[in-house]
């Protein structure tokens, strides 16, 4: 797959709570407690938003833009979307940002990017399972199950459009007026939630509550992006090492590095963990909301 050590740490956290979420959901099935099959359709479409996220899918140029920012600056790295592109080379160009800045602004980016690529493989699902309704002639119990199924996937897609209707309004007013120096939160994926818990059906103490929270799970997002770079960098001198032949030297570096992947993997999936959950809790208040 030629992914960076930065990308090996990201796969080997969403591989291992996938791997977790599949026991949780193999002891739910043999309880008899995911009859609608609902789990397990959110399981798969999970495992397939990493394989493409990866490049596992079997399909050319289908990696999701390379969360190691650091290693080729931003220039290798595509959007897919013209709209995107215009913003980000508007932002670019316009001398508003510095070089911290813009690295900032290219992970906001990548995220937009990422929620929308999630959102057509929900959209997607969603097609295939309407289509396979429409073609039962005959309502039964098992099919008003599915059609309820179908209400909830429509609520996600609601939700998922939300947010990037939001995320998109964000980066066009930071592009063109640059960064807000007074704004609470920095970390893309903590400004949509703290975006979305806004909208959510939470109580003035709940939502103080869920600020609290979120700058603490920033907090931790941060520090995963710290061991990330140093990951990176003792990566490339490790390659750089290589070539000198010193083997003291080498093997030093080689447990520096295996000790920073360890910690970079460990910090992933528990800051992917936590988003899952937060994540699941302004669902919850958003569908609240509909009720």
């Amino acid at each position: 797959l030629q992914l960076s050590a930065v990308k090996l740490a990201e796969l080997h956290s969403d591989l291992k709570i996938q791997e977790k979420d599949e026991l949780s959901w193999k002891k739910l099935k043999a309880e008899g407690l995911d009859e609608d099959g609902e789990k397990e359709a959110k399981l798969r479409r999970n495992l397939n938003v990493i394989m493409t996220k990866y490049g596992m899918n079997g399909k050319k140029d289908s990696q999701l833009v390379d969360t190691n920012y650091i290693k080729d600056g931003t220039e290798s790295d595509t959007l897919d979307d013209p709209r995107l592109e215009k913003l980000w080379s508007k932002a670019k160009t316009s001398g508003k940002f510095s070089d911290e800045e813009l690295d900032k602004l290219w992970r906001e980016f990548k995220h937009h990017k990422e929620k929308i690529h999630e959102y057509n493989i929900l959209l997607e699902t969603v097609s295939r399972t309407e289509d396979i309704h429409k073609n039962v002639i005959n309502p039964s119990e098992e099919n008003l199950v599915k059609e309820e199924i179908l209400h909830k996937k429509h609520r996600e897609l609601k939700d998922k459009l939300r947010s990037i209707n939001q995320g998109f309004e964000r980066l066009r007013k930071v592009s063109h007026q640059g960064y807000d120096t007074t704004s609470e939160f920095e970390e893309p994926r903590v400004i949509d939630l703290w975006d979305m818990a806004k909208s959510a059906n939470f109580t003035e103490k709940e939502l103080e509550s869920f600020r609290e929270e979120l700058k603490h799970f920033e907090a931790k997002v941060e520090k995963h992006h710290h061991y990330q770079k140093q990951l990176e960098i003792s990566h490339q001198k490790l390659k750089h090492i290589e070539g000198t032949g010193d083997k003291d030297h080498l093997n030093r570096n080689k447990e520096k590095y295996a000790m920073l992947e360890e910690k970079t993997k460990e910090l992933g999936y528990k800051v992917k963990k936590h988003l899952q959950d937060l994540s699941s809790r302004i669902s919850q208040g958003l569908q609240h909301n509909e009720l």
